[in-house]
């Protein structure tokens, strides 16, 4: 690693953590249902929540006017105080993304304009930049669908938004690897190609994690390692939709049931790929790096079954949303290590 890299590595591994917060805020927004209590968006205006009991009432009597007051909230005796602690879960969660936002944009020039960055890395953080603004795009894309006339987000803006959070903070962690690891080393094809096998099925699990959470298709066969009734696939896996296919992206039972299935598949490529790499003289980092994937993704799977078992309380939900963010960082480090 160059000693003139330090400050800028820092720089993005910093963008990292603050991603990966975000992604948990994010996490404890949706199992609060508090992501739809902000009916506006505006880049200045709401950086700071309400500050006078006054402003309180105003912005809780506009939210009043949407269909989650209306359909579900007002049934439950929702009070301003019940409003508040929505309005700051969702409200922290865009303040999150307003920070990372500056710690993007302000090191980034100021990096630039010391001539701190090669080329290679000035067209990585560029395409990082957009990444980040389409993020915050996709959050109020995610949001605007839940405020016409069903109470609740789309799930596919819902697993779109969570995916991409979670390839922006994947492709910084190797835009900062990239600097952290300048040498190159030689390339063990099949151990990356499986690696980038695994990838690709990881994310897609990542996206049927947020359809499952968006359907909060969690709540449905609490069971394991069957379904409901002791079936394997669950009559409503083929009812609840009018074909086969939209019942596997749109049925509650045919979302959980794919989510659940391809877990064995995930855990099945990475121990695949674990027990393939004892052919082959790997470094130290390199098979620390298999070693820890490994380890997080028996413990995804064991979170998984639990907080399907106990029919995702809070806390567990989040943990598993945490480890899925763990899972995926120890997945880039080790593609990125068999690579280059």
């Amino acid at each position: 690693m160059k000693k003139e890299n330090n400050f800028v590595i820092i720089w993005l591994l910093s963008g990292c953590l603050l991603l990966f917060i975000m992604v948990v805020v994010g996490g404890i927004t949706r199992l609060t249902n508090s992501g739809l209590s902000m009916t506006d968006w505006h880049l200045v205006t709401d950086t700071f929540p309400p500050l006078t009991e006054a402003k309180w009432l105003q912005t809780f009597e506009e939210y009043k006017k949407f269909p989650e007051y209306q359909k579900i909230n007002i049934h439950n005796d929702f009070t301003l105080s019940d409003y508040k602690f929505i309005y700051f879960w969702e409200w922290f969660h865009r303040f999150i993304g307003r920070i990372i936002g500056m710690v993007f944009i302000i090191p980034f020039l100021y990096f630039l304009f010391k001539k701190r960055l090669s080329t290679a890395t000035i067209k990585k953080c560029i395409v990082l930049l957009f990444m980040g603004a389409f993020q915050g795009f996709l959050g109020w894309f995610m949001v605007k669908s839940g405020l016409i006339d069903d109470p609740d987000v789309s799930h596919f803006r819902l697993a779109l938004h969570l995916t991409f959070a979670f390839i922006t903070f994947a492709y910084t962690l190797w835009v900062a690897l990239d600097l952290i690891y300048p040498n190159k080393s030689s390339v063990i094809v099949p151990l990356r190609n499986l690696a980038r096998v695994s990838l690709v099925l990881l994310i897609l699990q990542i996206i049927y994690g947020g359809f499952v959470a968006g359907l909060n298709a969690g709540l449905i066969h609490n069971h394991w390692p069957l379904m409901s009734d002791g079936q394997f696939i669950h009559d409503s896996v083929f009812i609840e939709q009018k074909t086969l296919f939209l019942n596997l992206v749109e049925g509650k039972s045919g979302v959980q049931f794919v989510h659940r299935t391809m877990a064995y598949f995930v855990v099945a490529l990475i121990v695949a790929l674990f027990f393939r790499s004892k052919k082959y003289i790997l470094s130290s980092v390199q098979k620390r790096g298999i070693n820890t994937l490994v380890i997080f993704v028996f413990l995804q799977f064991a979170l998984g079954v639990f907080t399907l078992l106990y029919g995702v309380p809070l806390w567990l939900g989040l943990v598993h949303q945490v480890m899925a963010f763990f899972l995926l960082t120890a997945m880039t480090f080790t593609l990125h290590r068999l690579s280059k």
